[in-house]
């Protein structure tokens, strides 16, 4: 089974994404802020990451670059419900980061994650 860390301060969207992963046979893992995703993603391995790019504590940016320094070929998500994402090819460690416009259907954000994988040089899974 897939492990997928959500990185969001906002309790509810996280609460969807997770909804959303669990049915479609993924292990979640939540994170309210980019300290705690860090910390989870430093304790046990992930094979995705969903990252909200504006964070109450820091940037989405810096916390996607953080996880793919540990972890080059993670594949990452990054939503926002407050930017168009055109700026995430302005870093190398954001290469091949699939981006997700706030608000989105499960749908969208099954796609995206399945996006992000082969991105990454993967497949995520035929569940998906």
């Amino acid at each position: 089974m897939p492990r997928v860390l959500i990185i969001d301060d906002q309790k509810d969207v996280r609460a969807m994404i997770a909804i959303v992963l669990r049915v479609n046979r993924f292990e979640v893992v939540e994170a309210e802020s980019g300290a705690a995703g860090l910390k989870a993603f430093a304790e046990s391995p992930f094979d995705a990451a969903i990252v909200d790019i504006f964070l109450g504590d820091t940037n989405g940016v810096d916390v996607i670059t953080a996880l793919r320094e540990r972890a080059p070929a993670l594949p990452v998500i990054a939503v926002s419900g407050m930017t168009a994402l055109d700026f995430m090819d302005q870093s190398p460690h954001l290469a091949n980061v699939a981006c997700l416009q706030k608000p989105f259907r499960p749908n969208d954000l099954l796609q995206a994650l399945r996006k992000a994988r082969a991105a990454a040089g993967g497949e995520i899974s035929a569940a998906v």
